[in-house]
């Protein structure tokens, strides 16, 4: 039972997302509004409850079968991605090094406020 209860409340979030962004007219997908409203219901209640700890473990664990329907596609259109191999790479580096760059950002920033509260 816990295990749907957990299920439910990340299908809740990401249900109330998209309503969000359908209803708001936003340009941000509802799934991803739907992980910052679990992200901010995270950081108000603290430690996960044990429902949610439990199912997202479980998907955790499944992970790696997400990347099966990527490697697919790979296999599928390599003839367009040998073709634009250039771009691919260039926007490979580069948003990775953006997304290291925010990383590394709102680390700095999350210490910083630690800090702070226990001065």
């Amino acid at each position: 039972m816990n295990l749907i209860h957990g299920m439910l409340g990340i299908l809740a979030c990401q249900l109330v997302g998209e309503t969000l962004a359908r209803a708001a007219g936003l340009p941000i997908p509802g799934p991803v509004l739907g992980m910052l409203l679990l992200f901010a219901f995270l950081l108000w209640h603290g430690d996960p409850p044990p429902a949610l700890r439990r199912v997202s473990e479980t998907l955790l664990n499944y992970l790696a079968l997400l990347f099966v329907p990527a490697g697919v596609g790979i296999m599928v259109h390599f003839q367009l991605i040998a073709r634009d191999w250039l771009a691919i790479s260039v926007a490979l580096v580069v948003s990775t090094a953006v997304t290291l760059i925010a990383t590394m950002l709102a680390l700095r920033g999350m210490l910083a406020l630690r800090r702070r509260r226990n001065d």
